[in-house]
Order: structure tokens, then C-alpha cells, then sequence
């Protein structure tokens, strides 16, 4: 894709709200931060597609939860693309900046080059997972790879684990900005049933693959003539609105959704963030014995430890780690 000049709404997430139908939602827009996450590794395309899809519904996903909460995506399959981890940190105060990371796992040899990057997950599920803070046990649901994108899992999910109608239309891929070299660029809509306007579904099972649920099977009435009306208006966006930057996000609103008088709300900002230091290496290593950490050991006679996210490199001191840290080694098993 080529565009323009980039705009003020880059690296944001805006809620809205439709006030005739009951639906919230949000539009997302990531230029550096989708680059600085992809930056980090040397990803194959296929493999840079999941994760910045991944990013993008976390982002999308992640603006509603609470101060200083974290929300995480995992995407586990038996195919070539085994993971994809994202991590939102939500800001630690008001008008601060939420953060991002993401990274993935696959088997070089069983990538199959051009191939549908979502075929490549094979079968496994995509969970969501809501660390509120010390103390407070974590959340997570989980529902089967299904629906032809990660976008479509999270679909499944809202519907079959929080009963919410959602949909998503996405748009990501590498940009050319005059002047600049490939970057790579994603936007994207975010619909959702206002709760109190959700009942829970009828019957057994639902219309999805396997017997899930999809949208239309937990509305009836008004709130599924609003949800339909909504996702009609949606179908006509066009992928260059999505990644922008022409169009800005409150324009493309009004131009998608002007009779459901469309309510806008305090934008979120989003930059890429890694929350790995020195400290939480040993506290991860802090559960091994010596004779582990002597394994763990290289011939240079230090522990090296790297960030799967950020790709931060770490050389720690063994005599400093396990949790028998300070004692004699001739004392260790």
C-alpha cells in the first residue's frame, strides 16, 4: 500500500460510542509501534502478518481494561506457527500512555512460504488473559482456533465466553511513506453489544463452527436489528480508511456511522513497551537449584538469558542466582 503523510491519530485507539444502537466500540490506528514490535525479530511474512493482526486486536481489546491491569492474547497451535504472544500494560495513570509487545514461535521447517498465514496455526485456541494486580486471581478464556483469523477467534470469543456480539474489520500490512522506506502500518473497527443490550443465548450450542456462537445467536429483537444495521455500515469501509492516513478517525465515523449518532471519547495512546530487566531474570531463576544453574552455565562461566519480546541480552554472575544464591557450592547437591 502507498500512502500519504502520517497523521496525528497514529499509534491511538479511539472509543466511541453509537448512541442510537447501543453498540461502543473502537478504531485503532498502529504505524511505530507495529513496526518497532516486528522490528525485533526477523520475522518470516507469514509469521509478521499473525503477529501484527495480534497486535492490532490487542490494542483494540486492551483500551478497555483498567489502570496499571494487564491483558495478553496467546494464539497455541499444532501447525509451523506454534505462538503468537501479545502483552497490553495498561497506563499506570490517567493520560499516560498504554504499552504493547508481542512475539512469536514457529518451526522454520514446516513454514510453508505464501501460504494463508492463519492456515499455518493448524488446530490449537486462542485464549485472553486479564492480569488484574497482585493479589487478584487472573482471568483468562480460551476458545478453538476457528473462523479463518485470529479476528474471527476473538469474535468467537466475545460471543461464546463474554456473551458480547463484537466484529472487527482489519487492515495491516507493509506501507510505503514518500521518502521513507517499508514500514509496516495496521488500523482498524472494533463493534460491540452495549452488555445490558445482550441476552444470553437460547438452546444448546450455536450456529459457529463446532457448535459455537456467533452473534446472532444471543440477540433477538431491537438489539438485533441495531447489530445488523451496524455491521451493514461497517461492510462499506474500505482498507485504505482502516490504515489511514487521509482519512482521520473521527472522520471515518461520521462517514460510516453519522445516523447512529456516533459519540467519541478520549483517545488512548499506545507505544511499544517491554517490561523485562535484570531483576525479573532472577527472580524467574530464582525456583532452580545450583546443579541447575550449573547446567544453565556456558563455558565462559556465565548464565545468559535473552527477551523473547524485546530482545534484550542478559550475563548474570551463576554464584548470584537459584535460590541457593550464597551458599557454598560444595554445600549443593
Amino acid at each position: 500500500m502507498s500512502l500519504g503523510s502520517q497523521i496525528a491519530w497514529d499509534d491511538t485507539v479511539l472509543p466511541f460510542q453509537l448512541d442510537r444502537s447501543d453498540i461502543r466500540g473502537r478504531v485503532a490506528r498502529l504505524d511505530g509501534v507495529l513496526d518497532n514490535v516486528l522490528a525485533q525479530h526477523d520475522y518470516p511474512p507469514e509469521i509478521e502478518a499473525l503477529v501484527a493482526e495480534a497486535a492490532l486486536l490487542t490494542a483494540m481489546i486492551g483500551q478497555t481494561i483498567k489502570l496499571r491491569w494487564k491483558l495478553s492474547l496467546q494464539v497455541r497451535g499444532d501447525g509451523p506457527a506454534r505462538l503468537i504472544a501479545t502483552d497490553y500494560y495498561a497506563p499506570t495513570e490517567d493520560g499516560a500512555p498504554a504499552r504493547i509487545r508481542a512475539y512469536a514461535s514457529f518451526d522454520a521447517e514446516r513454514l510453508v512460504p505464501g501460504a494463508d498465514p492463519f492456515g499455518q496455526i493448524g488446530k490449537g485456541y486462542f485464549a485472553v488473559l486479564i492480569d488484574q494486580g497482585r493479589d487478584m486471581v487472573p482471568y483468562q478464556g480460551i476458545t478453538p482456533i476457528s473462523g479463518g483469523s485470529l479476528s474471527a477467534c476473538a469474535e468467537t470469543y466475545f460471543a461464546q465466553s463474554e456473551q458480547l456480539p463484537t466484529r472487527f474489520s482489519l487492515a495491516f500490512g507493509r506501507s510505503v511513506l514518500p521518502g521513507q522506506g517499508e514500514r509496516w502500518r495496521a488500523g482498524g473497527v472494533m463493534l460491540q453489544m452495549m452488555p445490558e443490550a445482550s441476552p444470553l443465548a437460547a438452546g444448546e450450542g450455536g450456529s459457529g463452527d463446532a457448535g459455537l456462537l456467533r452473534p446472532e445467536d444471543i440477540l433477538d429483537g431491537d438489539a438485533a436489528e441495531n447489530w445488523a444495521r451496524a455491521n451493514m455500515l461497517l461492510d462499506t469501509v474500505e482498507e485504505m480508511e482502516l490504515v489511514g492516513p487521509r482519512v482521520e478517525a473521527t472522520q471515518l465515523l461520521v462517514r460510516l456511522f453519522h445516523e447512529e449518532s456516533p459519540r467519541v471519547f478520549t483517545p488512548q495512546r499506545i507505544q511499544f513497551g517491554c517490561t523485562c530487566s535484570e531483576d525479573r531474570v532472577r527472580q524467574s531463576l530464582s525456583i532452580y537449584s545450583a546443579k541447575d544453574i550449573g547446567h544453565m552455565t556456558t563455558d565462559e562461566g556465565i548464565v545468559t538469558a535473552d527477551c523473547q519480546f524485546c530482545g534484550a541480552h542478559y550475563e548474570l554472575d551463576p554464584a548470584t542466582l537459584g535460590f541457593e544464591a550464597g551458599k557454598d557450592p560444595d554445600d549443593a547437591d
